[in-house]
């Protein structure tokens, strides 16, 4: 009897003993995973996005791309926690003394702390992205295209090694078996990662701000592309504002706008009013220019001819699509005092002429000569120019079907 109720006694120290274990365990386990959870920095905070992006391989720049796009932090969102008025949208390869000159144009920007400005990178650099994370006047995203020929050196849509040579003959490509001997362009050449690299990025930027891109789902009013070698002017916000509110009431058919043009400040005190509309024409008006969502459906009605067409230039190729494929050529309302200024004086073909310095020092000349005409209180439509598809010789260099089948993709891969 006595060794019956020794058992039962020891049995129930022994249940009672694990159930305390487990009590303990648990308040031990939850406490620390509190006190974890403190110090480790919430989804989207500034100091998970810092930690981020991993420079060490390709395949630790591939992942850090993906999850980069993935978070989609913004930057500054506590700070300016309002919907954005205006938006642009940076295209960014490898220039980052150009890239700083345009970060100091906008903070000189009246009403800057409205924007929200996304940087599209298809370069990857600390240089490049400290730039960037040194932003505190706005709001801003980065974004990464993960097509780059920097990701991909020795692969599509890199430059593989068994690519065929930019100038071997069709025949000889044959000949030779390299990848893509059955497919050089309109003028016999074959393709260059270098030169193919900048359409894929405009257009698969162009797809993910306007799909993919959380901040901007509910926003309806035009997006500002530019690129890293631009400069805008101290009154962008606010001609931007009432050049769209010109639109509506004079020019409501104009598909798009243009906030610059590549006169510089040429006549500025006497243009800075007025504007034009015109039909969309690629030498004039592809910089600062402003799209709709609307327009962007439109151009994605064409996402197989915009991919398909033998030139790779994304400007060419729009003006190709004006008055083809979209059948109404896209009509645009222009600045005529440019509100962005174009400093590249190097870029795709012009490699070693690159003098920031002077480009700078240029700048600072246009701005104190334009200063007494910035701001104007009303804007006035002075010219009509013709509306109409213009027709142009193809460039070439877009002839391999891996482009176009990549390209016409996007849509379906963001």
């Amino acid at each position: 009897m006595r060794l019956r109720l020794l058992k039962k006694n020891v049995a129930a120290l022994l249940i009672i003993s694990v159930i305390l274990f487990v009590l303990f365990y648990s308040k031990f386990v939850i406490t620390n995973e509190r006190v974890v959870g403190e110090n480790v920095p919430r989804e989207g905070t500034q100091a998970v996005a810092i930690n981020t992006f991993q420079y060490g391989t390709f395949l630790n720049m591939r992942k850090s791309v993906y999850d980069s796009n993935y978070r989609q932090f913004v930057q500054n969102g506590d700070k300016f926690p309002d919907e954005p008025e205006v938006v642009i949208v940076v295209q960014v390869h490898n220039r980052p003394a150009y890239l700083k000159m345009l970060i100091q144009s906008l903070e000189k920007a009246a009403e800057i702390h409205k924007f929200f400005v996304v940087f599209s990178h298809d370069y990857f650099s600390e240089e490049i992205s400290d730039l960037v994370k040194g932003i505190t006047f706005c709001k801003v995203l980065q974004i990464q295209f993960p097509y780059s020929k920097q990701l991909y050196p020795n692969e599509f849509p890199g430059q593989d090694p068994q690519d065929c040579p930019r100038d071997i003959s069709k025949e000889n490509a044959k000949k030779r078996g390299c990848i893509n001997a059955e497919y050089p362009d309109t003028y016999g050449h074959y393709r260059e990662a270098s030169i193919t690299q900048t359409k894929h990025h405009w257009w698969w930027k162009l797809h993910f701000v306007f799909e993919r891109v959380k901040v901007l789902q509910g926003y309806k009013d035009f997006a500002v592309f530019i690129e890293e070698d631009n400069y805008i002017l101290p009154d962008f916000y606010q001609f931007f504002k009432s050049m769209t509110n010109h639109r509506k009431s004079h020019c409501e058919d104009c598909d798009l706008l243009a906030l610059g043009n590549h006169d510089g400040v040429s006549r500025f005190v006497e243009r800075s009013a007025k504007t034009e509309t015109s039909g969309w024409m690629s030498t004039k008006h592809n910089i600062g220019m402003g799209i709709s969502r609307d327009v962007y459906y439109k151009l994605m009605g064409c996402n197989s001819e915009f991919c398909t067409y033998d030139d790779y230039n994304w400007d060419w190729t729009l003006q190709n699509l004006s008055g083809t494929c979209i059948q109404k050529p896209l009509k645009v309302l222009v600045a005529c005092g440019t509100r962005v200024l174009h400093t590249g004086d190097c870029g795709l073909h012009q490699k070693d002429t690159c003098h920031p310095d002077l480009a700078l020092q240029k700048v600072e000349t246009d701005l104190r000569e334009v200063t007494s005409a910035l701001f104007p209180q009303t804007l006035t439509l002075t010219g009509h120019g013709p509306v109409e598809h213009k027709p142009h010789m193809k460039n070439g260099g877009w002839g391999d079907v891996r482009d176009h089948t990549l390209c016409i993709n996007y849509a379906a891969r963001l």
